[in-house]
């Protein structure tokens, strides 16, 4: 597969491709619309593969490659890994495959949590392959060594499938939730990071958790905002702000079609057309 270079396909009114292993990019996408109304989107849910989370790094490397090359075909001029474990796992080789394109990545809320932490202990809830990582541990390392800040890593086994499903209420998430949130605060906890963009939909649960496990202030790290205000300046200083018009979102998914209308239409209130693609892309 060969790269395709800035000046064949970059331009203002050439689409923004978001993908994640599933639905969890919804919350990334929310907030690229809210910055960015005039731009073009075209979510792929790899649902087909999800979740990551479980898969070995070569295996993300693939998929999230061969996502890309399916995006190029409609000239995308940037490209946001709205997934976690995608981003640990493969950002580096999307950014080699192609050079002239603005990737963006999802890093863990590490450093501004370390920001807000008041007893210095943050909680991290992530999938195990994130936490696995060495761009997520080099990470962590830096921040702990800069701020004396204590990170204590949760693997949310089972959490994203739990989105996926649409069990964002369900009894099932609230024990899986309980498991992994409750030891963290018994620890000290004061900040948790979402360390995985499908983590953001099941926020009201968290909160209701740690509201009946503590008194003290719990403050929760969403990175959805700071990826769309990255993307934002990676855009305008190419120039390739969308001035004008209204905004447009174009569905993609290796599962269920049903299942991401549904998803867009319960998490976001929108009703894009979503195209089934085969899952070897």
């Amino acid at each position: 597969m060969v790269a395709i270079q800035s000046d064949s396909y970059q331009g203002a009114d050439a689409p923004v491709g978001v993908f994640d292993s599933g639905i969890g990019g919804l919350s990334v996408l929310k907030y690229i619309r809210a910055c960015l109304p005039c731009e073009q989107l075209l979510y792929f849910a790899d649902s087909g593969y999800a979740p990551y989370g479980g898969r070995s790094e070569s295996e993300i490397v693939a998929r999230s490659l061969a996502i890309a090359e399916f995006l190029m075909q409609y000239r995308m001029k940037a490209l946001v890994v709205a997934c976690n474990t995608a981003t640990a796992a493969a950002i580096k080789a999307l950014r080699e495959r192609y050079p002239a394109l603005p990737v963006v990545g999802v890093e863990p809320g590490l450093k501004p949590a370390a920001a807000l932490s008041k007893s210095g202990t943050v909680g991290v809830l992530a999938t195990e392959r994130t936490l696995a990582s060495a761009k997520f541990n080099l990470l962590r390392e830096q921040i702990s060594a800069a701020t004396n800040v204590r990170f204590l890593l949760q693997a949310c086994k089972g959490l994203a499938d739990q989105v996926e499903k649409g069990e964002l209420h369900s009894a099932a998430t609230a024990t899986l939730l309980q498991r992994y949130v409750a030891p963290l605060l018994e620890q000290g906890a004061d900040t948790l990071v979402l360390g995985c963009t499908h983590y953001p939909f099941v926020r009201p649960l968290i909160e209701e958790i740690v509201g009946r496990a503590t008194s003290r202030p719990v403050t929760i790290v969403d990175t959805g905002e700071p990826v769309a205000r990255q993307l934002a300046r990676l855009l305008a200083n190419r120039r390739l702000l969308r001035p004008e018009g209204n905004g447009t979102v174009q569905g993609f998914t290796t599962g269920s079609e049903t299942a991401l209308s549904s998803a867009f239409s319960k998490l976001l209130d929108l009703h894009p057309p979503v195209v089934k693609v085969d899952a070897s892309t």
